[in-house]
């Protein structure tokens, strides 16, 4: 039985313009929501720049809407071998659907955070920059977490004070973590309960500003 993880391209949603040689920035939406969420988004992000929001490969369970990269159901929702599943599927959609492009860079909210930092443990070469938001680091070794140590790409981790979604100890863990394995600048942004702020988008913007910049 193959019980590998698949993006289903064909409901991936890319921002109008053209994307061929640009600059690609993945967006990966969270727990119960779908390609759609964070579409509304994209005029907060640079101009020039390509933009796939990617459906997430399982449904949850009813009557929960919307798409999951990994259930939450159980003790092993935490542990890092669902996440990394889906990390992987991550990683075999970009082969297909944008083997050319120039600089990637991950955008995620919520599980779709845990995911885009999975998925640069896995590859660190293969991203200029990730975008966490509202989410954390796996806990768990991976086999080249020592090589992001060494390459440290740029990370931004905002987060809210007022979300009680995280569990603590993973908010602790990954405040740990990344500055150990990351270029890391973020924000935790008062009274933000588990959602995305204006100005936290004006800083999300402000970093990927500057990820254009270092890739000339």
């Amino acid at each position: 039985m193959d019980d590998v993880l698949r993006i289903d391209d064909t409901a991936t949603r890319w921002a109008s313009g053209d994307r061929d040689g640009r600059p690609l920035v993945v967006l990966l939406h969270g727990y119960g929501a779908n390609e759609h969420d964070l579409f509304g988004l994209v005029p907060y992000l640079p101009e020039g720049v390509a933009v796939a929001s990617i459906a997430a490969p399982l449904t949850p369970p009813w009557p929960m809407p919307g798409r999951s990269w990994y259930p939450i159901e159980g003790l092993t929702s935490r542990s890092p071998e669902p996440t990394t599943a889906a990390a992987r599927a991550v990683l075999a959609w970009l082969d297909a659907a944008a083997p050319e492009a120039p600089s990637v860079v991950l955008l995620g909210f919520s599980q779709g955070a845990a995911v885009s930092l999975q998925a640069l443990r896995l590859e660190p070469e293969r991203f200029d920059a990730v975008v966490a938001l509202s989410g954390y680091a796996t806990p768990g070794d991976l086999p080249r977490d020592d090589d992001l140590r060494e390459l440290r790409p740029a990370v931004f981790w905002g987060r809210g004070t007022h979300d009680d979604v995280i569990p603590p100890d993973l908010i602790a863990h990954t405040a740990l973590w990344l500055p150990e394995h990351a270029d890391l600048s973020g924000r935790v942004y008062p009274g933000l309960t588990h959602s995305i702020s204006e100005d936290e988008l004006l800083d999300v913007r402000a970093f990927l500003d500057k990820w254009l910049e270092r890739i000339g």
